[in-house]
């Protein structure tokens, strides 16, 4: 889907790349069904669905920030890394398919 917001563009569709989230030696998150997000002026973002993500592993964090084209993020750390993860539980309707996928500062991806 595309969305064009005074000369702002976000598009968001399913990436055929396998997405992997790793810090140190363990494996934050593996997916084959990630969406990518490209936004002007912003690298790609991939949102990984909550099934492909150990979430076991992440803490609830009281940050949260305001995109004016996303909505409201909650965001998740680690102990040795603040708010290395967020999601969008109740995005604008231009970008809903990322709603409760999460995104990940650093991906690897093939």
């Amino acid at each position: 889907m595309t969305k064009g917001l005074k000369g702002h563009r976000i598009t968001v569709e399913p990436s055929d790349r396998h997405v992997r989230v790793v810090r140190g030696e363990q494996v934050l998150a593996e997916s084959d069904k990630a969406l990518v997000l490209r936004e002007t002026g912003l690298p790609e973002r991939y949102y990984i669905p909550p099934q492909d993500v150990r979430l076991d592993l992440l803490t609830a964090s009281e940050t949260r920030t305001h995109c004016p084209f996303k909505g409201d993020a909650s965001y998740w750390s680690l102990p040795d890394a603040a708010d290395l993860v967020w999601a969008y539980p109740d995005p604008k309707p231009e970008v809903a398919e990322i709603k409760d996928h999460l995104c990940f500062y650093d991906v690897e991806v093939s």
